[in-house]
């Protein structure tokens, strides 16, 4: 295997190449334009909006739904028809909306690029369409320039590239020629740039090694193209039940018809049975009811800053048990922060709100001396003199510019200088820029000089060190002082900064020597305030949390302890040597994930689902998309998040807030909650109307014609399981472990249920039906009628059982109990108007009403008795 470009030296890279310093000549970079392509991402075979639509009915409960359509139609009741057809395309229409939005991913991965760059075309340079770059290119860039792609560099100037969008990585790399070893992870990289990343200052000059779907960015993009939607526990659930129902409506036609023709019964007859059977074992609201509470479930979610881009991400997410998410934005505020300042023998803690002005007569309450005893407010003139040499030998402002170079503007202003003003009392009339080789920045202003860099650097340019008492010298102890706060500092993952000064000062060489130390900086990218509780509050949830950052071990251990998160890490390059069956047993005891590449990441979340765990991944950056696709549920950052991230995402977090996670695991349980209270109350209610119906054939009797079990369906499928999906959370929803995606949402509790009220519902209308037939011979109007508004009413009465069952309040929900109310209403106008000539019923008198109110004082104990053994038979419902 060839050695990569960042292992291997300029020249060898530029022979490999066919190149020069001076770039290709128009001819060659034609040529190579023909073999290689544009310079641009594609995405293969994209599904057409056709195809995204077609897809939608690719549901075996839809085909059901359709078939009940088509029946409905043929025993001549046109209306239930259309509204069953109505309730299909309108759920159709809604899902490729949804699914259109995310196929646009990989149409943004298209737009990360530079639209033009600057070429050097036999030793001319020019600007070309970026699209055009070939392998070969030499090109030239700037600060503030997008990188075009991938490339070797040849040449720097002070360079750093921001490669969080592609590594994670919290604050710009410096870059260098020099070759790097062969293993060295992409985000340590120092001699490549990387297509799609930022140039945030200095210049270089670097020969293009790969181009579009070549590039790593273009690695991405074919993830995300080999990427198969997964399916969320719902939607698989809703499938097999569909396949249920459709393999029990053929099993009961084929059973019920011929037992019918042996017992004599006309074939109209059987044929009208076999129809009431099949219309009464499909719930034909259940996919509309599910689509409006996970609606409901979404408008909810939007007034908690969680946008949901596919509905069934709601209920998948009260399923997730563990969350993976990155560091950078997410866990973090996503900036750099000055938390420390070292004055030499005293410590300054920035990290509070309120930090100390530079005042002469203040004391700092964040400050302490190394052995702890308080500081005088004397050292102020010190700190204030570190500020103003952080002020002076800087670039930035505090809204532009590096992030290192910002922060420490950002810091000395809330210290409480004036920076404009310190900036034009001390203009700058001489400068040497920062390099990568020199590793400090220096800046002349007037006879005085400044020093910014690497501690080490600093230090060995320094003869005298500040103190207390004034200028002393630098021994050797001093300095091991101080590479002992150095590393004190790093071991809190805080990326540090020395800073020196001269006094008299003539040209650039007097600040190469005899400085004095002033002290040090420690500047970290902070957890944010409200995530320790968040992180609490998953765990609380029973939720797993796992770290995967593209930064550096130390960096993501620090923050990964001060959150409470685990302890054990593990990098990126370990991974790489596991096998996935090695992987997949180090990842249920590893809690944090560095220097990971998105490669690295999608084999943890594939090492997790392995495992049987239901995983989301929250993420902003480029590299985060495949894994944001791979996921159960993705979750993209909506302030910080990359267009590609939040196409890729099932949730966007408009805040970027870790505790909305929280916010939004505990929506979906609840949502969850109402789709197992509807899913149950509807398919309770069908297990008993097609026994009541069968068991009643085989005696002769065709006691529920279709339309009525229609307009059964249409009450209980109707309001009330729509006023489902608004019921309150249970107090303890989020005191519980997650669901176990394996059981499904039809598990041993619902069949339970399901067989228990079934029986209640079935003996006891049966027993209402040979009360009311009074020993007839065949089915009379007022018979069936009985029967009819008994099984509504016990439907209900079963409704406020199943609320139970699931810790809900029984008048917790008024708009329930408003649509019950419509309910009653729409049934009692099929009984007292002329409607009931077209359902076949006869009005009710009071002594009537009595014995339905026996029925319903018998069968109410017996459905919370049902209840009650549930509960106890399956105790984790």
């Amino acid at each position: 295997m060839p050695t990569p470009p960042h292992a291997r030296e300029t020249d060898a890279v530029l022979d490999e190449l066919g190149s020069s310093s001076d770039g290709l000549t128009p001819e060659e970079a034609a040529s190579r334009l023909e073999t290689h392509g544009r310079n641009e991402v594609t995405d293969g075979a994209q599904r057409s909006a056709f195809d995204i639509f077609l897809t939608q009915f690719d549901s075996v409960l839809i085909w059901v739904l359709l078939a009940a359509a088509a029946l409905s139609l043929w025993a001549g009741h046109a209306v239930d028809a259309v509204l069953i057809a109505i309730i299909v395309v309108a759920n159709g229409v809604f899902g490729f909306v949804q699914d259109y939005r995310a196929e646009q991913s990989l149409e943004s991965l298209r737009e990360l690029t530079a639209p033009t760059a600057t070429v050097r075309r036999d030793g001319t340079t020019a600007e070309v369409d970026a699209a055009t770059l070939v392998p070969g290119d030499v090109i030239e860039l700037a600060g503030g320039d997008v990188v075009p792609a991938d490339c070797r560099l040849l040449e720097t100037t002070s360079l750093e590239v921001d490669e969080a969008a592609l590594t994670g990585e919290s604050v710009p790399v410096s870059k260098s020629p020099a070759p790097v070893p062969e293993d060295t992870p992409l985000a340590e990289q120092t001699s490549m740039i990387y297509k799609g990343t930022n140039a945030t200052r200095g210049r270089g000059v670097a020969v293009v090694t790969a181009t579009g779907m070549e590039t790593e960015v273009g690695a991405i993009a074919r993830e995300l193209a080999g990427t198969e939607e997964t399916e969320t526990p719902l939607q698989g659930e809703l499938d097999r039940l569909g396949r249920l129902l459709g393999l029990g409506v053929l099993g009961l036609t084929a059973l019920v018809i011929p037992v019918l023709l042996v017992q004599d019964t006309p074939v109209i007859q059987a044929g009208l049975t076999a129809i009431s059977l099949a219309v009464a074992a499909v719930p034909e609201g259940l996919p509309a009811v599910v689509t409006l509470t996970l609606a409901l479930g979404v408008r909810r979610m939007a007034d908690e800053n969680a946008l949901v881009r596919r509905l069934p991400a709601v209920e998948a997410l009260g399923g997730v048990d563990v969350i993976c998410t990155d560091k950078t934005g997410t866990l973090t505020e996503g900036e750099m922060v000055v938390s420390r300042a070292w004055l030499n023998d005293t410590v300054v803690d920035l990290s509070g709100e309120e930090v100390p002005t530079a005042t002469a007569d203040q004391q700092m309450p964040t400050a302490t001396a190394d052995e702890g005893t308080p500081v005088a407010a004397s050292d102020d003139d010190r700190l204030d003199r570190l500020f103003r040499a952080a002020v002076l030998c800087n670039d930035a402002t505090a809204e532009e510019g590096d992030p290192t170079e910002q922060a420490l503007v950002t810091a000395a202003a809330d210290y409480g200088l004036d920076v404009g003003t310190v900036r034009e009392e001390s203009p700058r009339t001489d400068e040497v820029p920062f390099s990568s080789e020199r590793k400090w920045m220096g800046t002349i202003h007037g006879d005085v000089g400044y020093v910014k860099g690497a501690p080490e650097v600093v230090v060995s340019m320094c003869s005298e060190v500040s103190t207390s008492d004034g200028p002393a010298a630098l021994t050797d102890e001093t300095a091991t002082r101080i590479r002992e706060r150095v590393d004190a500092f790093a071991d809190d993952a805080l990326r540090v900064l020395a800073l020196a000064a001269r006094s008299d000062v003539t040209d650039q060489a007097d600040i190469e020597t005899g400085l004095t130390f002033l002290g040090l900086v420690g500047m970290i990218d902070p957890a944010r305030a409200e995530v320790a509780d968040a992180v609490a509050a998953t765990d609380q949830a029973g939720i797993d949390l796992k770290m995967v950052t593209g930064d550096n071990v130390r960096t993501a251990a620090a923050i990964a302890d001060s959150l409470g998160i685990g302890g054990a890490v593990m990098e990126g390059r370990e991974i790489e040597s596991m096998t996935d069956e090695t992987l997949r047993e180090r990842v249920e005891s590893v809690d944090v994930f560095a220097r990971t590449s998105p490669q690295h990441k999608v084999r943890i979340l594939r090492a997790l689902k392995d495992n049987g765990h239901v995983v989301a991944m929250t993420g902003d950056g480029v590299n985060d998309a495949p894994a944001l696709k791979n996921a159960d549920i993705g979750v993209a950052m909506g302030v910080r998040g990359t267009d590609v991230a939040k196409q890729a995402s099932d949730i966007v977090l408009l805040d970027d807030n870790y505790t909305t996670i929280v916010a939004a695991v505990r929506r979906g349980r609840a949502i969850f909650d109402n789709v197992w209270k509807f899913v149950a109350y509807l398919l309770s209610a069908n297990v008993a109307e097609v026994a009541l119906v069968f068991i009643a054939s085989l005696a002769g009797y065709l006691v529920l014609p279709a339309v009525q079990l229609l307009w059964i369906n249409l009450l209980t499928d109707g309001l009330p399981a729509v006023a489902l999906g608004t019921d309150p959370e249970s107090g303890a929803v989020m005191d519980r472990s997650p669901r176990d995606p394996d059981r499904g949402i039809v598990g041993r509790g619902m069949l339970g249920l399901m067989a228990g009220t079934g029986t209640v519902s079935t003996v006891v209308m049966l027993g209402l039906m040979t009360y009311t037939l009074d020993g007839a011979p065949s089915i009379t109007p007022y018979a069936m009628t009985m029967v009819f508004t008994g099984f509504v009413l016990i439907e209900f009465v079963k409704l406020f059982a199943i609320r139970w069952l699931r810790e809900t309040p029984t008048f917790s929900n008024p708009w329930l109990t408003l649509a019950v109310a419509a309910s009653l209403t729409l049934q009692l106008a099929v009984l007292y108007t002329p409607l009931n000539r077209y359902f076949g019923t006869v009005p009710l008198g009071a002594a009537d009403w009595a014995v339905l109110a026996v029925v319903l004082a018998v069968t109410g104990p017996a459905y919370l008795a049902v209840a009650t053994a549930v509960r106890r038979l399956a105790p984790n419902l």
